[in-house]
């Protein structure tokens, strides 16, 4: 009876002096995650800030539809509070919001793009953002169509005055501008495009929140 007694003493120590081993790993498990948890903080990129970012695709009113994609690189890293929260290097994506080709008698050219997510230079994260439209629109064309007009109307009356004097000289003029006209409303306006390696100042329209090591 008392070797029972003192075998059962023996197995009860052994267990005591193992417990602590098998807990061990899950305590400094424990211990590690506030380690992991101050590790990773994230940094918030107020609405307003302006990214400047260098096109790397080009698009245009003539070349673009609206959805398709385009991309471009961040210039000039975005620092707060000290942090560069976006790199410079840093790889944005979006797309094509607008794309209409200028009118036969009147509009403009005009393409507008967005940009949704943001890649940090060096980092795989890709992060959701918001920029406003930013847009381009093409010149306005109204002294050349004045040009082409107005040409045309001179040459009619030197041609007119030629054949019938004062008279033929009203009939040239009215001749001529019709076919200067003719000329404008068969060709359209200009388009605009935005080239590979351009820079565009686009305005975040929400905040962007970024982690950082």
């Amino acid at each position: 009876m008392r070797r029972l007694v003192m075998s059962s003493a023996a197995i009860l120590s052994a267990a005591l002096l193992t417990a602590p081993l098998v807990g061990r790993p899950a305590a400094l498990h424990a211990e590690a995650a506030p380690v992991a948890a101050r590790a990773a903080q994230f940094v918030t990129v107020p609405a307003g800030t302006i990214l400047r970012l260098r096109v790397d695709r080009a698009f245009g009113s003539d070349i673009s539809r609206v959805e398709d994609p385009v991309s471009a690189t961040l210039v000039r890293a975005v620092v707060v509070d000290g942090h560069a929260v976006l790199p410079s290097g840093s790889v944005a994506s979006g797309y094509v919001a607008d794309a209409a080709r200028p009118g036969k008698v009147k509009g403009r050219g005009r393409v507008a793009v967005r940009f949704t997510r943001i890649t940090p230079a060096g980092d795989n994260d890709r992060y959701p953002m918001r920029t406003r439209s930013w847009v381009a629109v093409a010149p306005a064309t109204k002294k050349k169509d004045a040009l082409t007009i107005g040409v045309p109307a001179a040459g009619g009356a030197v041609i007119g005055a030629l054949i019938d004097g004062k008279k033929g000289a009203g009939i040239g003029a009215l001749a001529g501008g019709g076919a200067g006209t003719a000329v404008v409303l068969t060709t359209r306006g200009k388009d605009v495009r935005v080239n590979r390696g351009a820079t565009l100042a686009v305005r975040l329209s929400e905040p962007l929140t970024v982690r950082v090591d």
